[in-house]
């Protein structure tokens, strides 16, 4: 791993590909976190309904007696390591987490590294855009490296960050559930606590490691969902998902990894050299957290539907259970500081219609499709992405930008209105960006930005000085009428 961000296995680390083969043939597999296999009762049922092979090894029919417990053995090996790693501690079982991430990867999504070639493509992608986005931004370059990455990179690279962003989330939902309990049960559990806990972790890591495998798998760019997720400032592109996505986008593989590259390098610049924004988000979600809670109404209502009468009507019980069956009674994850989800989405969103301009800008003529993919990224970054419907149910927070279009049209009219060096002084500091309010009406806000720009340009710093001077002369000259009072007050004794 190097020290700047996607970094590769050095010649002596066991790559993931070794790693996944060698736990394959231990037994585990594919979206198998436990190692069971397909079909755990392979030993007495082949795979057709029939008897299974009974041997110690497995054949055509299923596997056999040997296989079944070796399964179990590698099962239990892993889940002694999950739980026994420095990473399950805390709110979170990383651990799991990232075995059941790493385990729902399969095909190219799987590969330990990218060619060298591949990596050879995203640097000359790079070093042509930035020449490209120089015209259409004042903020520099950003990058000091590309590469091209996989999945399993993706994972070793943003996990560190991923903590930071789920951990609060993780804590406080783990509190609710505590907080759920009748009290009586609480009282009662005792040493129990830590267990429970662990447990909560565990559950906690499954959900995650699953929602991580599929953005994992779908990920284009480092910074796709509007923050560094992994540290440094490498430009990093999936190479192995420029097929897919240019299918979808409507392009040749080539036009879309200038694209991607454009993307990638217009957000760095942002990140790198507008310092408060990351920490900005990341105290956002912090503080979302705070007012975190679990919403268990659909439960409470569905338990006082139940009659103790039913039990003795047959026909009522299964009416009721059928009810059940097509209810979703799971808890509802809801704050009382929606204010921060908002502001989160804002920033999230005045990021992404940034780029989006920036982007638009850059690549003009110079790539007759531009706009054409830009329109289909839009709808790729609102319908879909995968996994972030996962971390919302998993941790109740999305990193989507639900308002880009309209930030995306707030900047382009300021930056016709005011230009390009007056709209990148936006980001100077926080206070100087726009508000929800100001994404769905963002006339006021562009006539208060050329409000401020005619002030700062009527303004004659010497005329200041001189008229401020005239003022503390004045001042000194003429005398107060505290002093006339005395004097005043003096003659009369």
């Amino acid at each position: 791993m190097s020290n700047f961000g996607f970094g590769s296995n050095g010649p002596d680390d066991e790559s993931d590909d070794e790693r996944r083969r060698r736990e394959n043939e231990n037994g585990r597999s594919g979206n198998d976190p436990f190692g069971f296999g397909a079909n755990p009762f392979g030993m007495f049922f082949g795979p057709q309904g029939g008897p299974g092979n009974q041997g110690s090894h497995g054949g055509p029919q299923g596997p056999g007696l040997g296989d079944i417990l070796n399964q179990f053995g590698s099962m239990l090996s892993g889940f002694g390591r999950d739980m026994n790693s420095p990473d399950a501690q805390g709110p979170v079982n990383y651990a799991l987490a990232e075995r059941i991430a790493r385990q729902q990867l399969s095909g190219s999504a799987a590969k330990s590294r990218p060619a060298a070639k591949d990596s050879q493509a995203v640097a000359e992608s790079v070093r042509l855009v930035e020449l490209w986005l120089d015209e259409a931004t004042t903020l520099p370059a950003g990058a000091t490296g590309s590469v091209a990455f996989t999945g399993p990179q993706w994972l070793d690279e943003t996990l560190p960050r991923w903590k930071r962003v789920i951990n609060p989330l993780a804590e406080k939902l783990g509190d609710a559930t505590m907080e759920g309990m009748p009290e009586e049960i609480r009282s009662q559990m005792g040493p129990m606590m830590g267990i429970f806990s662990q447990v909560n972790g565990m559950n906690f890591g499954m959900q995650l490691g699953r929602a991580l495998g599929e953005l994992a798998g779908s990920v284009a760019m480092s910074t796709q969902w509007g923050i560094p997720l992994a540290e440094g400032s490498v430009a990093a592109i999936a190479t192995d998902r420029l097929d897919d996505l240019s299918r979808k986008l409507g392009a040749e593989r080539r036009e879309t990894l200038i694209y991607l590259a454009a993307r990638e390098a217009a957000h760095l610049r942002l990140f790198q050299h507008v310092p408060w924004l990351v920490e900005r988000v990341i105290l956002d979600v912090e503080e979302f957290a705070t007012g975190l809670s679990l919403d268990n109404s659909a439960l409470e209502e569905a338990s006082q539907e139940f009659n103790p009468e039913m039990l003795g009507d047959p026909e009522k019980l299964q009416e009721m259970m059928s009810q059940l069956q097509n209810s979703d009674l799971s808890p509802t994850i809801v704050s009382s500081t929606d204010h921060a989800r908002v502001r989160l989405e804002t920033s999230l969103s005045l990021i992404e219609g940034w780029v989006d301009v920036v982007v638009g800008e850059a690549l003009g003529e110079r790539l007759p499709v531009a706009s054409s993919i830009g329109a289909a990224w839009s709808v790729y970054r609102d319908n879909d992405q995968p996994g972030m419907e996962s971390l919302v149910k998993t941790v109740g927070i999305s990193l989507a930008a639900p308002k880009a279009s309209e930030a995306a049209e707030l900047w382009r009219r300021l930056t016709v209105a005011v230009g390009t060096e007056r709209r990148d002084d936006i980001w100077n500091h926080p206070d100087f960006l726009p508000v929800d309010t100001d994404l769905d009406s963002p006339a006021g806000f562009i006539d208060s930005v050329l409000a401020s720009q005619e002030e700062v340009a009527g303004f004659d710093p010497i005329g200041e000085i001189e008229r401020l001077e005239r003022e503390l002369n004045e001042g000194f000259d003429a005398p107060d009428d505290g002093d006339n009072g005395d004097t005043g007050d003096s003659d009369d004794k």
